[in-house]
């Protein structure tokens, strides 16, 4: 009878241990092709992030614990640390509780599937939904949050994250990048300590201008381009955002994502949704340069605009001509243009304004008529121009600005972000218009829309932004003024979707002043950004190196200019590692520049689709020797670029050879410098040979000259 008690008792145990297990054990998977992040549903009905690394075989599922880290972590209830949202319902209570209601997948295409997991407050009508799209290929998650509610009046949300991840490891180093116009994308790399990190913008129309939204976060160690366990990570937002990254008593990191909360408590109104920008990341246990392959790829495919499509060369008149141009003058760039051989002309600042003509930045902005006295015939003119010369037209905007020596400023000032009895403050002599407000919407649609009406043959459209938000309040939205750093965003997404909608492939560039605008929210509507005004060619090998982690060379634009120093050549060497353009005036080249110049933009056009969409592999780093050397790599590891900068040395600086990386160790490869002066021979004694590609990678070659400021590039090709 003691057995049979006993026997009992031991089936009634496990029946309970097995339903304990049962209601611990329903898992949420999320994967890509080499990375699974799985979620945990626990006995207590809420959701935990259990496991976010390498990829796992179904059998390693299982035994994954749920862990203690809840999913999306709100406050009011027991929470100590920062919370992933902050609500206060209409009844006053600032609490919320989220437990699991349900989650589905999608599968959108054969290598995107749609994850989304529902949470409830068991107490009030309020639902939050996780969602997640992870992409197989590239090894890309894009994660957002939708808020929405049923109470009978709005409530407030006070915090509202787009993910909130959980880590758990001895150590963790972030590298974040900083700045400001003409010294973007710095970067600096620290220990995480104790307490709480944040990066954040509250610039409002500039997210870029002092911290980029873009980091990575190394696990264990710090890590480097071949090496070390790390997430990258990047909000799609131009606007207001923050990263937090605290470290709590055990040990644990949460890392919290997100528009910026800051000046931005937001009336939810019932059944309406509240839907976050998408935090996009990227796992990898192999250093840096996969991470940024898989961003990469991801963006060619998903995140840019015509990601795979070819580019445009151009010749900007901005550096050439400045605001001091007339028609006649356009029309010998325009020839300027088609001589150098690229393949569109753009027209930049000046050309409007005829009340108040625009001769300098004072003026004129919003009034986008041609001035009559520098463009007698029009647009129209400068179009037919271009086109009788075998090249495009490009024109510069600013559509979201206003100088108060404007008739726009006269006609509507309930259209101008500004405080009422307060001075104006200005920056660059101007103001933001308030594209929160639909009939501001529709003037910047109407003024793109007809603009491309009346010359349809225009191709190109650069669209810049000079200035953040200060003095800030929105005539339209009244009383609710923490709306509009959030609402000015979705206006400026509302109208760059239908002119999409209307001109889906027309190219643009999305400029801000240099390095304000760099984004993969306005990155879905727009080619290209302007990654900096600062176009002296040194300053541009770190600039573009840090952009690189992040962006695909086909997106950040590179133009030839006057500033700097250093030989037209390097110049023109450091431009060809991006989507290649110039700002110069060509009429003062020499004869060897001009033939050197036109040979460069042939052998970029030959080279480009490598350049645009193949492997990037960063070999020496300017942030550790006094040079860079970064290489392309196509799809069948057939043909391959690579650039060599040096930069300022010294007396008796050597430098080593350099292994290459991402090609066929098993393929013979010519190597050979190409983009040499006139009349000049290459330096290199490797110049011209065929070498195994186990070589080039684990014997490696000299690329790299002593002599500062200077440069090469190497096209190298499998026999």
């Amino acid at each position: 009878m003691k057995k049979y008690s006993l026997l009992i008792a031991f089936m009634v145990a496990s029946i309970v241990l097995t339903a304990q297990v049962s209601n611990q054990t329903k898992q949420i998977v999320i994967e890509t092709k080499n990375v699974t992040l799985i979620y945990t549903v626990n006995s207590n009905q809420k959701v935990y992030q259990s496991y976010l690394g390498k990829r796992l075989l179904p059998d390693s599922y299982a035994p994954v614990r749920p862990g203690y880290h809840e999913a999306y972590v709100p406050s009011g209830l027991d929470n100590l640390f920062e919370p992933a949202i902050k609500l206060t319902h209409a009844d006053g209570n600032p609490s919320l509780e989220l437990k699991y209601a349900e989650s589905n997948s999608q599968q959108e295409s054969e290598a995107v599937k749609h994850t989304i997991i529902r949470l409830k407050d068991p107490k009030y009508p309020v639902e939050v939904s996780l969602h997640f799209k992870a992409y197989m290929n590239e090894d890309i998650i894009k994660t957002w949050t939708e808020i929405r509610h049923s109470e009978s009046k709005p409530v407030v949300l006070s915090n509202f994250a787009s993910s909130m991840l959980h880590f758990d490891s001895p150590s963790y180093w972030l590298s974040q990048f900083h700045g400001v116009n003409k010294a973007e994308m710095k970067m600096q790399e620290s220990k995480l300590t104790s307490g709480i990190k944040i990066i954040d913008s509250k610039l409002g129309t500039r997210a870029d201008m002092y911290q980029s939204p873009v980091f990575f976060l190394s696990l264990n160690k710090l890590s480097d381009e071949n090496s070390g366990e790390l997430i990258a990570g990047t909000l799609a937002w131009t606007g207001n955002f923050q990263f937090a990254f605290e470290l709590d008593e055990k040990n644990s990191l949460r890392v919290i994502t997100g528009m910026n909360p800051f000046g931005s408590q937001y009336q939810l109104q019932p059944k309406q949704s509240f839907i976050t920008p998408e935090f996009i990341f990227t796992y990898s246990n192999t250093g840096r340069g996969q991470a940024s392959r898989n961003f990469h790829k991801w963006a060619r495919n998903y995140g840019v605009l015509d990601g795979n499509k070819p580019r445009l060369t151009l010749l900007n008149n901005w550096e050439a001509t400045f605001f001091d141009f007339n028609q006649s003058r356009l029309d010998t760039l325009i020839n300027d243009a088609s001589n150098l051989g690229v393949d569109m002309f753009l027209l930049d600042d000046g050309w409007f304004g005829n009340k108040y003509p625009r001769d300098n930045d004072k003026a004129g902005l919003g009034d986008w008529q041609e001035d009559k006295r520098k463009l007698p015939e029009g647009i129209a003119h400068l179009v037919k121009e271009a086109t009788a010369k075998g090249v495009k037209f490009g024109i510069w905007l600013e559509p979201e600005m206003v100088n108060p020596q404007s008739e726009l400023y006269e006609k509507h000032p309930d259209w101008i972000l500004k405080l009422p009895n307060r001075d104006e403050h200005y920056y660059r002599t101007q103001l933001v218009l308030d594209m929160s407000n639909p009939k501001v919407q529709e003037f910047v649609y109407n003024l793109v829309d007809g603009m491309l009406t009346k010359n349809p043959a225009i191709a190109y459209i650069k669209w810049d932004c000079n200035r953040m938000m200060t003095n800030t309040y929105s005539p339209y939205l009244k009383e609710n003024q923490s709306h509009v750093y959030i609402e000015y965003v979705r206006g400026l997404y509302n109208t760059f979707a239908r002119i999409r909608d209307k001109y889906p492939h027309l190219p643009m560039m999305l400029c801000s002043g240099g390095g304000g605008r760099t984004d993969y929210g306005g990155l879905k509507y727009f080619q290209e950004f302007w990654p900096s005004d600062n176009t002296d060619g040194m300053e541009r090998v770190y600039i573009q190196w840090g952009y690189s982690y992040f962006f695909p060379s086909l997106a950040i634009c590179s133009h030839v200019t006057t500033m700097g120093t250093q030989s037209l050549k390097f110049r023109t060497d450091v431009a060809m590692m991006g989507k290649l353009g110039y700002d110069i005036r060509v009429s003062e080249f020499s004869p060897a520049e001009m033939e050197f110049s036109r040979q460069a933009i042939q052998n970029y056009k030959r080279l480009s689709n490598v350049i645009w969409q193949g492997d990037l592999y960063r070999l020496v780093s300017p942030y550790e020797e006094k040079r860079a050397v970064v290489m392309y790599v196509d799809e069948n590891k057939s043909k391959a670029v690579l650039f060599a900068y040096t930069l300022e040395t010294r007396m008796r600086d050597v430098f080593t050879v350099v292994h290459l990386e991402g090609l066929d160790p098993k393929k013979k490869y010519t190597v050979k410098e190409i983009n040499l002066m006139p009349g000049t021979k290459s330096a290199f004694y490797e110049n011209g040979r065929a070498y195994p590609g186990e070589y080039l990678m684990n014997v490696g070659i000299n690329v790299s000259s002593v002599k500062a400021l200077t440069s090469a590039v190497f096209e190298i090709i499998a026999n």
